[in-house]
């Protein structure tokens, strides 16, 4: 293996699944500007909307994840081209 490839800045972190408030700490180079606290220790925090924790094909459950109306925003749109079609 190549010597001085990899960071040398791994530290712990942690990652928040946003849509079921499940938090895990690993190892991580990510850079955050914020910070949580877990059992009196401060950690950097990384904010993830979707995790093993809450993705479909782990979970055997199936949901929709719409953080930010993209679905409401797509069908509204494409209701509308249906709409023109079929006059």
């Amino acid at each position: 293996m190549k010597t001085g490839i990899h960071p040398e800045n791994y530290r712990p972190v942690v990652f928040k699944d946003m849509s079921n408030d499940d938090t895990f700490i690993t190892r991580s180079t990510v850079a955050t500007k914020e910070t949580i606290a877990i059992d009196g220790v401060t950690y950097p925090l990384v904010k993830l909307e979707i995790s093993s924790s809450s993705h479909p094909f782990y979970t055997g459950k199936s949901k929709l994840v719409d953080t930010a109306g993209r679905v409401d925003k797509f069908m509204s749109r494409y209701q509308n081209r249906v709409s023109k079609n079929k006059k």
